[in-house]
């Protein structure tokens, strides 16, 4: 483990909360050198990885952070000194710091892994969950009936929406990274076009946070609607990237990719098998073409169990399945 990750951790205010997820809350360290009162509401949170360290001030909005590959930034300097640790072990933290980042730039492995960086969601995003507590606004009657006929409650997710000009008949799904926004996709929920309006980063894997430890696998599959149905990570393409490859591999779990019945869910198949991943190939009816239609037909309990029960990691038998597979589709 990094020098940096046991300094923070050993240097932590002696009276803090961890959060089930994770994050840690205590009295914020840095509002009285940003102009501000002395924090005595727990407005500080930060979360510790293996492999990174977010800190995040809900009172005078102050940020920091750092993971292995990063030099030693001044926000993040700053923090260590407000935190109180010593002149000698910061100076210690910054050439870790310097020594982790020249190892992965030595790596062509280490190399390929992402780095992502905030993003805002379009103007005016709020959660659903807080606009139903208003008086609700009629453009977003559309949206919420998007969510009824793809089988969504509100609180299955972060679902965003603004009344925005160009935004209203749209539902945001806002893109995460270790509990920060690095992007969004603004999905029409009307005849219109574009389709979608993108920010996001190239490596990208959309769900990654929401895999918890104790998952014996993590499904995969290409478009965020199929991945927040069964709580999946999507790759929003038919095809795996190299970094995303990594991201996912990081989860240390069997992989099981879940293709879409259509030409393009055979080049994810083909991955699978080249990356010794697994494939589920369930027992759809013929009109069920991927994981949310499933999911409206048959329930997400259902095809949780019909994709777990149809999971395959033999090469040759996933290659004989994912003929038979297709050419239902082509039928």
């Amino acid at each position: 483990m990094s020098i940096i990750i046991d300094t923070v951790q050993a240097y932590l205010p002696p009276k803090h909360k961890r959060t089930p997820s994770g994050w840690m809350s205590f009295n914020a360290v840095c509002c009285i050198h940003n102009g501000n009162s002395q924090d005595k509401r727990n407005r500080g949170g930060m979360i510790v990885t293996d492999d990174s360290v977010s800190y995040h001030c809900f009172n005078c909005g102050f940020k920091a952070t750092w993971q292995i590959g990063w030099a030693l930034g001044p926000k993040f300097k700053k923090l260590l000194h407000w935190l109180s640790v010593p002149d000698d072990i910061i100076s210690k933290c910054a050439f870790d710091a310097l020594r982790s980042k020249e190892d992965i730039e030595s790596d062509p492995i280490k190399s390929l892994i992402p780095t992502f960086s905030d993003r805002k969601l379009p103007l005016g995003a709020m959660p659903i969950s807080q606009w139903i507590e208003t008086d609700l606004p009629n453009e977003i009657l559309p949206v919420l009936e998007y969510l009824s006929n793809r089988a969504f409650y509100v609180d299955d997710f972060d679902w965003q929406w603004t009344d925005e000009q160009g935004f209203q008949n749209r539902l945001i799904i806002p893109f995460t990274y270790r509990n920060r926004i690095v992007g969004y996709t603004a999905r029409m929920v009307r005849d219109g076009k574009p389709k979608y309006i993108s920010e996001q980063q190239p490596g990208y894997v959309f769900n990654l946070d929401r895999q918890s430890h104790n998952r014996k696998y993590v499904f995969v599959c290409e478009g965020p609607i199929d991945a927040i149905s069964i709580d999946a990570v999507a790759v929003m393409s038919n095809e795996v990237g190299p970094g995303q490859r990594i991201l996912i591999n990081q989860l240390q779990k069997q992989v099981i990719v879940i293709p879409d019945k259509d030409e393009a869910g055979k080049k994810m198949v083909e991955q699978a098998v080249a990356f010794n991943w697994g494939v589920s190939f369930p027992d759809w009816p013929s009109d069920v073409k991927d994981i949310n239609d499933a999911v409206k037909k048959q329930g997400r309990l259902y095809t949780l169990w019909n994709i777990v029960n149809n999971i395959h990691t033999n090469p040759l038998k996933i290659q004989l399945l994912e003929r038979a597979w297709f050419k239902k589709e082509e039928l």
